[in-house]
């Protein structure tokens, strides 16, 4: 199953590949430690067959999606149950 994300999401590398392409318009083989396990980089485009465009701090990459994740989502939005409810206190206040 391939993983969806959306451009400019926040990814993180889970495992690395056997090797990285780069994402130029002539595309070379880099060494897998090109990128390091559990670096952040940024999507920048799709391509066919599950591969996504991530530009890291060395370089931009296609990588397939089985070696990323999401971490956009983690770091946004807190929970639900952190919303606080008004205290008791606050509504004698208002009857002032």
């Amino acid at each position: 199953m391939t993983k969806e994300f959306t451009i400019g999401e926040t990814v993180r590398v889970i495992a690395l590949p056997p090797y990285i392409k780069t994402a130029e318009p002539m595309p070379m083989l880099r060494p897998p430690d090109t990128i390091r396990l559990r670096e952040e980089g940024i999507v920048t485009d799709r391509r066919p067959g599950g591969y996504w465009v991530v530009r890291f701090d060395r370089g931009t990459f296609l990588l397939d999606s089985q070696y990323i994740e999401s971490i956009t989502s983690e770091a946004e939005s807190p929970p639900a149950s952190h919303v606080e409810p008004s205290s008791p206190a606050d509504a004698d206040r208002s009857d002032d």
